[in-house]
């Protein structure tokens, strides 16, 4: 294996020299990466039609043997290879002579290749008639001790699946990020125990590597590979820092894997301090890590592809050709999550925004029966910001939860400062004198031969007679935050110069910044606030004693002592919608007309989350070296959902991916922990200062509920084949469709209103519109009392308002939407369903043009 893999890494690392000789051949050129689909079906397609007809399901149900089924042609290592093999004949007719590179063989979600080409030869491929579709390749980016408490699952979800050590077992979650530490304990496992088997439905490969060593992979990650070849092309990839191999150089993929299926109980210390035990939402549920994304560029359309379209090959064969006489070997995947923690850097053009080759790969994951999640995006909180869009994709904001690390400073004037910090106090409240770096300087460094010598990253600069025994000030300025200079650094010089902490205040030009608790192995604190920073350099300025005439400094009066921020406290106004999660509408297309599609999907915890860390993760310079490490984003939402769907697919084997969705959605929350409604912060300065209620296109459905997603009452259901009507719904994207799926469109008027969501989105209500909700029982038989509020200038109504609903059978909701009044302002709404039995089932609307008259006739 490991003998396989090196060919294969000299192989790519040699690209350099034939794009040499390619650039030199077309100077005046700009040869570009490519993604290039074709119009016979990929194999899924007939793997979803085997599956129709033999009615088997993804997991749980007997009979699951891929390997038995080699009557059909497309799930015969021969078909894969056929198909390169009429990949490469393409390209040696349609470029004939020329010089390219094929990156990738796609076979299973699309039927196409990855390919370096100039834009004439892209031209040349496109004017074929096998090809359906030539897109360039675009780049994409990244997008917990306490929160299985905050979600309730040790009293709640956990009990129901038989306690931790049972949660999530049998489900395999597949991880598209940079990557794994398999070293860390929250992925190990104990060699004494057998009742801990690989799933039997999954067969992936685990890479091996010098840094990726054979026994990295085990019962927990069971599965590991990398994907770079779009990078490695583009002579971006830097194998010292992002590692040709699964092992994570970032941190960011550890992080995220660990918080939905990391071990039970690992305890988290960092600085030398603990912070509790670790988690993952479904900590028995396995892992496969798909690395195509890192540290040092992010990554590239082309790989992720790659990256999705292995996980879900059902027959287990490798789908990648990086040139063309290498072939990897053969292996079987199968997960039944796709988590993403990545979003595109721009948004796709074209007639759609879901048709670009990730979404459209994903929608063919889904028809195989993958429940996709997808992070929301960090661009927040403007409208339409959101960068996950497709309805057959489960997309999550990030919300605050309850817990909070808080330090603060006390000064020799009484006056009590906060801020933030992940580090201990003074000792005993003992106050000490405090000292600028700014006056303790050396006789050989003056703030005009080193202007940040303020911000405390050499020591050599200052005076250690001055500082010994007290406590060191330091500037905060946007240079910590690009990375430039480090608290951690700041640190060690404080340590050299015998000081007994550090007191960080905030430069004035770094204005609104949100700052992150930051680890300390020494007294510290940053005063966060800039008014708080100014007030306490008032203080410590008025303080000093100095001689008239010189102005020398010959006392330090000001003195303080840190309280400490190593305890956590806990609050009642969680959860609360942060300001950097990206906020709907959903956008339909480039010119940001209004989808009528619900996004986000919910909200999940994803602020101030500690996990697990990779031993080399460069991510976070202040985490660097340490096994955990507490992180912000809606990547930290995205996997929380990805566990807790797993817990959901343990119980229910036979859901499909939308009835996964409909169970985290009609019972999320809607309310915090004090009964009020769920607020959305609305500016980056001073968030909590600046925030209302949250909409549904802040928070979706609300705020993930993970026991009463494991009792839903009724769900919503739909199809692939409803996913394809609403696509070919769409105004002039017959040929689209086409193109990325190879079927043909019939005449469709379904638009996104009408999929069998569990949300209902009008981009335009002109005068009236009906819509119909199909609910299906999947608990015991019940009584429902439908209710309702309207969308502000909207009237509904719902029939049935009541009915009786069997165990397994169907009802449908028929909902009328009348205009009342003409805006162009989102309102909003919901329906509540409400059995007699305790079930629950909440459907927020939104409307967000309204016309009471016809315009056009105006």
């Amino acid at each position: 294996m490991a003998s396989i893999y090196w060919v294969h890494l000299m192989a790519v690392l040699c690209l350099g020299a034939f794009m040499g000789i390619v650039c030199q051949d077309v100077a005046d050129e700009v040869t570009a990466i490519y993604i290039v689909t074709l119009k016979q079906a990929p194999t899924s397609h007939y793997y979803g039609e085997l599956r129709k007809d033999t009615n088997i399901f993804r997991h749980g149900v007997p009979g699951r043997n891929h390997r038995s089924r080699r009557n059909i042609s497309r799930s015969d290592p021969r078909y894969n290879s056929y198909i390169a093999r009429v990949h490469d004949s393409l390209l040696r007719r349609a470029l004939r002579g020329e010089q390219y590179l094929k990156l990738y063989s796609y076979h299973y979600l699309i039927n196409g290749f990855a390919v370096f080409v100039t834009p004439q030869q892209a031209e040349k491929l496109s004017r074929r008639k096998e090809v359906a579709n030539v897109v360039l390749d675009f780049s994409v980016r990244t997008a917990t001790t306490h929160t299985p408490q905050f979600l309730g699952l040790p009293q709640g979800a956990w009990v129901q699946e038989g306690g931790y050590d049972s949660a999530g077992e049998g489900i395999v979650i597949g991880f598209i990020d940079t990557g794994i530490d398999p070293t860390h304990p929250s992925f190990a496992v104990d060699r004494s125990e057998v009742a801990y088997p690989v799933p039997a439905h999954f067969s992936g490969i685990c890479e091996v590597t010098p840094d990726f060593p054979s026994g990295s992979c085990n019962r927990k990650l069971v599965g590991a590979r990398h994907f770079a070849a779009s990078a490695i092309t583009r002579g971006i990839f830097n194998a010292s820092q992002d590692y040709a191999s699964p092992f994570d150089g970032d941190g960011h993929g550890t992080h995220t894997a660990s918080i939905a299926a990391g071990n039970h109980g690992i305890p988290v210390v960092v600085s030398g301090h603990h912070f509790g035990n670790a988690s993952g939402m479904a900590p028995r549920a396995h892992i496969a890590v798909y690395k195509a994304l890192y540290k040092s560029f992010g990554g590239f359309a082309a790989d992720v592809v790659a990256a999705i379209d292995q996980q879900h090959h059902p027959y287990g064969f490798h789908v990648i050709d990086l040139i063309y006489p290498l072939h990897s070997q053969a292996a079987q995947d199968g997960v039944d999550i796709v988590s993403l923690s990545i979003t595109p850097n721009r948004r796709p053009p074209g007639i759609a925004t879901f048709f670009n080759p990730i979404d459209m790969a994903l929608l063919s994951a889904v028809k195989a029966g993958i429940f996709v999640v997808q992070a929301a995006g960090n661009t927040g909180p403007s409208p339409k910001s959101v960068s996950s869009f497709s309805p057959w994709i489960f997309t999550v904001g990030a919300a605050a939860h309850d817990r909070a690390y808080s330090n603060s400073i006390v000064l020799g004037n009484n006056v009590t400062l906060p801020g933030v910090g992940l580090a201990s106090g003074t000792h005993k409240g003992r106050m000490y004198t405090l000292v600028s770096a700014l006056h303790a300087l050396n006789n050989n460094t003056t703030v005009g031969n080193d202007m940040y010598v303020g911000e405390c990253q050499d020591s050599s600069s200052l005076n250690q007679d001055l500082i010994r025994g007290n406590l060191l000030i330091c500037s905060y300025s946007i240079r910590f935050v690009l990375g430039l200079s480090t608290i951690k650094q700041a640190l060690e010089t404080a340590k050299n110069l015998s000081a007994v902490g550090v007191v960080f205040y905030m430069d004035p030009f770094v204005i609104g910044f949100q700052l992150n608790p930051i680890p300390m192995r020494m007294p510290g604190i940053i005063i966060s606030s800039p008014t708080d920073s100014k007030n306490f350099l008032q203080y410590y300025n008025s303080s000093l004693e100095r001689q008239g005439s010189t102005n020398e400094i010959m006392k330090f009066g000001a003195a303080a002592s840190i309280s400490g921020g190593l305890k956590a406290n806990y609050c009642n106004s969680a959860p609360k919608v942060m300001y950097y999660s990206a906020r709907g509408p959903d956008p339909e297309d480039s010119f940001l007309d209004d989808a009528d599609i619900m996004k986000p999907n919910l909200v999940a915890p994803g602020n101030f989350i500690w996990a697990a860390w990779s031993s080399l993760g460069t991510d976070s310079v202040e985490f660097r070296g340490e096994n955990f490490a507490m992180m912000s984003g809606t990547s930290m939402a995205a996997p929380h959902v990805s566990g807790l769907a797993a817990l959901i697919k343990q119980k229910f084997p036979k859901f499909s991916p939308s009835a996964i969705g409909s169970a985290l959605s009609t019972t999320a929350s809607l309310f915090d922990r004090k009964g009020g409604p769920i607020m959305a912060q609305r500016a980056y300065a001073n968030p909590d200062l600046n925030q209302s209620p949250a909409t549904p296109f802040d928070m979706g459905s609300g705020f993930v509920n993970a026991t009463a997603a494991l009792d839903p009452g009724l769900i919503f259901d739909a199809s692939y084949e409803d996913y394809m009507s609403f696509l070919c719904g769409i105004n002039g994207s017959a040929a689209v469709v086409l193109n990325y799926t190879g079927q043909m469109c019939g005449v469709s008027t379904m638009n996104g209103a009408d999929i069998n969501l569990p949300s209902i989105t009008i981009a335009r209500l002109e005068q009236t519109r009906t819509v119909q909700r199909r609910v299906t029982n999947v608990a015991s038989n019940e009584t429902y009392i439908v209710g309702w509020s309207a969308p502000y200038g909207v009237s509904v109504k719902v029939i049935p308002t009541h009915f009786y609903i069997a165990g397994g059978e169907t009802q449908t909701l028929t909902v009328t939407l009348n205009a009342t009044m003409n805006s162009s302002t989102a309102s909003y709404g919901r329906i509540g369903v409400f059995g007699k039995g305790g079930h629950v089932v909440n459907i927020p609307v939104a409307v967000i043009f309204k016309a009471s008259y016809n315009i056009t006739n105006r």
